[in-house]
């Protein structure tokens, strides 16, 4: 797809679709696309954002699925169509088995509203600044009117106890709060009404480096205590990597590889993914990183064919022509799109050497 044709581009194939959703799946993408209009380019401009494009996704209860990519790459964006903040442009979301934007609004609501919730990069705008902590986590149980009053106020000191924050906080606000306190209030909201599906979107990244441990340790517990499916979206891929059963990479609002976590760090086949992980590798390993020379392409003007194909280093006639289908490692769940796969079993080293003596300087976009 490119920027001078609107129209989503459909599967080349049968087996680039995601299965067909069944009521044993929690949230099910299937071809969504998110296209805006450019905001710098005023009412008459015909440029165009293409935020996601062709995503398929199957999100399974109880699961953590972490998503990674550089800024701008669509993991936002997909994170908000998963809980039903964003409509995709085209292709179907469905959640538990039925298309989510067929439903009446009424019953869509109460379907994503008290069965999905979303953490947010930073608390100290997430939250409202002006309520309590008691009417924070209380305003959702009003909203969707859940047990008595009386319940409700008891909900609000169950939560609270969850994520541990002493009872004498309920009635302060935000603004007295530290930043990881009110990082647990946001994280005790978004469970206020038992959702079996909670997005993380960046949760740490506005907290402090000693704080992020314990907000991450949390939410790891909780997950088990509460058997959440939950959704990591980070530009830490480390942390992503050691939280996850399943990692999704994403380019240029793009899913290119989606991964069991095990096996991201050393048999990623996508060079994308390989560049990325590459750039903190561990204490004990230590290497360079794989090189990606120039900036991400504009999403308002994507490149033909792989996207990827201005900044990497294996990158041909073949990349620029056509946008590869789903590839998958037989048996391990394991799926990429590449002309040009790293070798199963290569390592990293010799992606490093192969990468210096390849001419990396970046291409023209046509």
């Amino acid at each position: 797809m490119t920027a001078e044709d609107p129209t989503p581009e459909a599967p080349a194939t049968a087996d680039m679709a995601a299965e067909d959703p069944t009521p044993e799946d929690l949230i099910t993408l299937s071809d969504a696309h998110v296209v805006h209009r450019a905001r710098s380019g005023g009412l008459l401009s015909r440029d165009r954002v293409y935020a996601l494009t062709g995503a398929d996704l199957t999100i399974a209860p109880g699961e953590t699925v972490g998503v990674v990519g550089e800024s701008g790459c669509g993991k936002s964006t997909l994170a908000k169509v998963l809980v039903g903040v964003q409509r995709p442009t085209a292709g179907t979301v469905s959640f538990r088995g039925r298309d989510l934007w067929t439903m009446k609004p009424a019953e869509r609501r109460t379907a994503i509203g008290r069965n999905t919730a979303m953490i947010f990069q930073d608390p100290s705008t997430a939250l409202n600044r002006r309520l309590t902590v008691r009417q924070i986590l209380r305003d959702p149980l009003d909203v969707h009117r859940m047990g008595t009053p009386a319940q409700r106020h008891e909900r609000v000191r169950e939560l609270m106890s969850l994520v541990g924050l002493p009872k004498v906080l309920a009635d302060g606000l935000p603004g007295q709060l530290s930043g990881g306190q009110r990082q647990r209030v946001a994280i005790a909201r978004a469970l206020a009404l038992e959702p079996e599906l909670v997005v993380a979107d960046e949760p740490t990244s506005a907290l402090d480096v000693s704080v992020r441990a314990q907000i991450l340790n949390l939410l790891l517990d909780l997950k088990e205590r509460l058997g959440l499916a939950l959704v990591f979206v980070s530009h830490d891929i480390q942390t992503v990597r050691r939280m996850s059963d399943r990692v999704i990479t994403m380019y240029l609002g793009r899913i290119v590889e989606e991964s069991p976590a095990e096996e991201i760090l050393d048999r990623a086949r996508h060079p994308y993914t390989r560049a990325l992980f590459s750039a903190t590798p561990g204490l004990l390993d230590p290497i360079d990183p794989i090189p990606l020379v120039g900036p991400v392409p504009s999403a308002t003007r994507p490149p033909s064919g792989c996207p990827f194909r201005t900044r990497c280093w294996k990158a041909d006639d073949a990349c620029a022509a056509t946008m590869p289908d789903f590839a998958s490692t037989e048996g391990s769940g394991h799926r990429y799109r590449c002309h040009h796969p790293v070798r199963d079993g290569q390592s990293t080293h010799e992606l490093v050497i192969q990468s210096a003596a390849t001419d990396a300087s970046p291409r023209e976009t046509p």
